[in-house]
């Protein structure tokens, strides 16, 4: 058996293979609100053979939207609305997993095809921003958030809470923390938009106190038989260097009860030399791995079966997360089983109801 299908198992959660759908954002909700378009999307995404499906990043309150199309999870309604999704996601074999999130100031932005950019300050489609410090992010995102009070810190907490707890009445048996992209969390840690000079900004404890405080709080309500994960920003790729306190606060999050890291980079400023290329973000999630002895993924550019196999077997990475290529081919498990060689590649990636029909196919 290759070793991208061989089976990963976590707390009491075990994947099928070592895929992972990578949370990837629609913009397609309605006052937070899933429809049908995202059950068709997640359902074809599980049904293609992947292990884990994670939704797209939802946000824990109205404001910490990144556009007025995101999903959420602040009320009851949005609850009703990922059961289904979920009770789709399972049908079709997939352990279903959603991350929770809070734009910062990144939020209140026009979906990607209408824009990419802020909604003008005083648009009525928009809504104000909040980030650590009075900072805008700049290039096509120049609206400058407010700087929160310890109240605003305390209250988006809670709504991560709240947010968690939802999940789990959805049925996700998997839950990630979205504390990477520039977004709130990720805002907190970085230099580039955290200017506090209260214990939430300055030195690395202060920058590092936001993470930690949100993780532990969801980590008393999320059950402990389930994965907590975080797809967080290690460095920015902006001239400091910051690896070293990205590794850092990761050990301190294992330390909390986190159980996978996803690692990424930070995107808090817009002139981060990126060195994008072929599965760029591998090796640093390496180094994540053998410096905390915390399971990794990644993503960013991995694409071919020879590839995601190679980094699992290498054991550079424990799951191979993909976005764009599930887009491509929602059938992207069976096609990477056929090309390794995995013997029953069909029954070994998809369901029987598509599986029998491939089988016969074949022998005919």
């Amino acid at each position: 058996m290759a070793p991208l299908f061989t089976p990963f198992t976590l707390k009491d959660v075990t994947l099928r293979n070592r895929i992972v759908v990578s949370p990837m954002c629609q913009y397609s909700a309605e006052d937070g609100l899933i429809g049908d378009w995202h059950y068709g999307h997640l359902t074809a995404l599980a049904r293609g053979g992947a292990g884990l499906v994670i939704a797209e990043a939802t946000a824990v309150s109205p404001e910490g939207r990144i556009t007025p199309g995101c999903p959420g999870l602040w009320n009851d309604d949005q609850t009703e609305r990922w059961q289904k999704a979920v009770a789709l996601m399972k049908a079709a074999g997939a352990v279903p997993g959603i991350q929770i999130a809070h734009a910062g100031r990144k939020a209140s932005a026009n979906r990607p095809w209408e824009g990419d950019d802020h909604i003008p300050v005083g648009d009525p489609g928009g809504w104000d921003t909040i980030a650590p410090s009075a900072i805008a992010y700049g290039a096509n995102l120049p609206n400058v958030p407010r700087e929160m009070t310890l109240q605003d810190i305390a209250r988006v907490q809670a709504d991560f809470v709240a947010a968690a707890q939802r999940a789990y009445t959805a049925g996700f048996e998997w839950l990630e923390l979205h504390f990477a992209h520039g977004y709130l969390a990720q805002s907190f840690f970085s230099t580039w938009s955290n200017k506090r000079k209260d214990s939430y900004g300055g030195d690395f404890d202060g920058r590092a106190r936001f993470i930690i405080e949100t993780l532990a709080a969801v980590r008393e309500v999320w059950p402990a038989h389930l994965p907590l994960t975080a797809r967080f920003g290690v460095t920015e790729f902006a001239g400091d260097d910051d690896l070293d306190e990205g590794i850092e606060l990761v050990r301190r999050m294992k330390s909390t009860g986190l159980d996978l890291i996803d690692v990424s980079a930070g995107f808090s400023t817009p002139t981060a030399d990126v060195p994008w290329g072929r599965s760029f973000m591998a090796p640093i999630a390496k180094q994540v791995r053998d410096a905390t002895d915390m399971p990794v993924t990644t993503s960013w550019f991995i694409s071919t079966a020879d590839e995601a196999n190679e980094l699992i077997a290498t054991e550079n990475l424990d799951l191979v997360s993909l976005g764009r290529p599930f887009l491509a081919n929602p059938h992207w498990p069976y096609d990477a089983a056929m090309k390794l060689g995995v013997e029953g590649s069909a029954w070994a990636t998809l369901p029987a109801q598509y599986a029998h029909w491939l089988d016969r196919y074949r022998s005919e």
